[in-house]
C-alpha cells in the first residue's frame, strides 16, 4: 500500500485531502447559516456565530496534549478515530434542538480536528517518495482551499434551500463513506517508540522549530484579521453587495496557488514562503492605499488568495522538514498556532474595527507580516531545497 519511487499513493493522499475538507468545512459552514441556525434553536446570530469559536477553541486545547498522548499508537486506528470524531459530532449537530448540546458537538468537533490536522502531514509524507514529499503534503493538504472556495458557498446555498441541518447530516455521511475509503486504500503506521520520543520542550527547542511557528501565528493572524471582516472592509470602499464575487476571486486564486505549490514546494520551499509573505504584503498595501477602485480591490484579493492558497502545505511542510523524527508534535504546535490566529484575528480585529474603524486592519496586517518576514528569515537550512 505504499507508494513506488516513481509516483505518488493518490488514493490514499486524497482520501486525507477530504479528511482536511470535511475538518475546514465543519467549521467554516455556519459562517453562512448564522440566521438559520439562530432561528431555529432560537439564540441570536452573534451567539450562533460561537459555534465557530468553541470549535477552534477544541482544536486549540487538544492538539498538543492529544497529539504528546497518542505518540505511539498506530497511526491509522487514530486518523480513523478523528473520522468518527466528526461524523458522531456533526450527526448530533444535526439532530439536536439544544443550542448546549450543539455546543458541545461542535467542541468535539473542533477536538478532533486538533488531531485530525496534527496527523496529516507527518502521515502524508511517510505515505510518499521522498523526493515527492511535498507534492504529497499539497495534495493532502488541497481539501483546505476547496472547501473555502466551493465548499462553504455550496453548503451554504444547500443549508438555504433545504435546511442546515441537512449539511451537518450529509457532512456526517460524508465522514461515515471516508472511513470505508481511509480503511481500503490509506496505510497504516507505526507510531514513535518510546525511546525515540523527544519531549514537548525538546521539540520547541529544536532549531527552526520556533521561527515556523512564528511564521504561521503572523501569516495566519494578519490572513483572520482581514478574512473574518472582509463584509466590513468592503463596506468601507462601498462595496457591500460584492461579497460573493470577492470571495470567489479569492477561492479561485487559492486553488491556482494550491496547485502551484505542489509542482514546486519539492524545490523550491523557502522561496515559496517569501513569495507568499511578499505577495500578502503586496494584496495588504493595495487594499490600505486604495480609493476603493474595484479593479485595485479584486486584483488585491486575487494577490491575497495565491499568497493564502498553498500557505497551509508550505508551512506544515517547512514545520514537518525541521521537526524531522518529531514531526507529528511539531504539527501539533502548528495547530495550536494556527487556532490561536483563528481566534486572535476575531478578537484583534473587532478591536482595531470598534476604535480605528476598517481601514486600520490593512496596516494592522502589514504589521503582522513584517513579523514573518524577520521570523522567515531566522529559518535553518533544512528548508533548502531537496537533492
Amino acid at each position: 500500500m505504499t507508494a513506488r519511487a516513481d509516483r505518488l499513493p493518490m488514493a490514499g493522499l486524497c482520501a486525507l485531502a477530504v479528511a482536511g475538507f470535511v475538518t475546514i468545512l465543519t467549521e467554516a459552514l455556519p459562517a453562512g447559516l448564522l440566521p438559520q441556525i439562530g432561528g431555529s434553536l432560537g439564540v441570536s446570530e452573534a451567539m450562533a456565530g460561537q459555534w465557530i469559536s468553541v470549535y477552534a477553541l477544541g482544536s486549540l486545547l487538544a492538539a498538543i496534549p492529544l497529539t504528546a498522548a497518542t505518540r505511539s499508537w498506530r497511526r491509522r486506528p487514530l486518523l480513523l478515530g478523528s473520522i468518527v470524531g466528526f461524523m458522531i459530532a456533526n450527526l448530533i449537530t444535526a439532530l439536536t434542538g439544544s443550542f448546549a448540546v450543539a455546543m458541545a458537538a461542535r467542541f468535539v468537533g473542533g477536538v478532533s480536528a486538533g488531531l485530525l490536522w496534527a496527523l496529516l502531514a507527518g502521515y502524508a509524507v511517510r505515505m510518499a517518495p521522498p523526493r515527492l514529499a511535498g507534492r504529497a503534503m499539497a495534495v493532502a493538504m488541497a481539501g483546505t482551499p476547496v472547501a473555502l472556495s466551493i465548499g462553504v458557498p455550496a453548503g451554504t446555498f444547500l443549508g438555504m434551500l433545504a435546511g442546515w441541518r441537512l449539511t451537518f447530516g450529509l457532512l456526517s455521511l460524508i465522514a461515515l463513506l471516508l472511513v470505508g475509503w481511509i480503511i481500503a486504500k490509506v496505510p497504516d503506521f507505526p507510531g514513535e517508540p518510546e525511546t525515540q520520543r523527544p519531549s514537548l520542550t525538546q521539540v520547541f527547542a529544536v532549531p527552526g522549530v520556533r521561527p515556523v511557528l512564528a511564521v504561521t501565528l503572523c501569516f495566519v493572524l494578519a490572513h483572520n484579521l482581514l478574512y473574518t471582516y472582509i463584509a466590513p472592509l468592503l463596506a468601507d470602499y462601498r462595496m457591500p453587495d460584492r461579497i460573493d464575487d470577492v470571495l470567489l476571486v479569492f477561492g479561485g486564486a487559492a486553488l491556482v496557488s494550491i496547485g502551484l505549490t505542489g509542482v514546486l514546494i519539492d524545490r523550491w520551499l523557502r522561496a515559496l514562503l517569501f513569495a507568499a509573505i511578499g505577495l500578502f504584503i503586496v494584496a495588504a498595501f493595495t487594499l490600505a492605499v486604495t480609493s476603493g477602485a474595484s479593479l485595485a480591490i479584486y486584483g488585491a484579493v486575487l494577490i491575497w488568495g495565491l499568497a493564502f492558497g498553498g500557505s497551509a502545505t508550505v508551512l506544515q511542510t517547512a514545520s514537518a522538514r525541521t521537526a524531522g523524527p518529531a514531526a507529528d508534535v511539531a504539527q501539533a504546535m502548528i495547530v495550536t498556532a494556527w487556532n490561536i490566529a483563528i481566534f486572535g484575528g476575531a478578537v484583534l480585529g473587532g478591536i482595531i474595527l470598534e476604535t480605528a474603524g476598517p481601514s486600520r486592519l490593512s496596516w494592522a496586517g502589514i504589521a503582522l507580516l513584517a513579523g514573518a518576514v524577520a521570523a522567515a528569515s531566522c529559518m535553518v537550512t533544512k528548508l533548502e531545497p531537496n537533492t
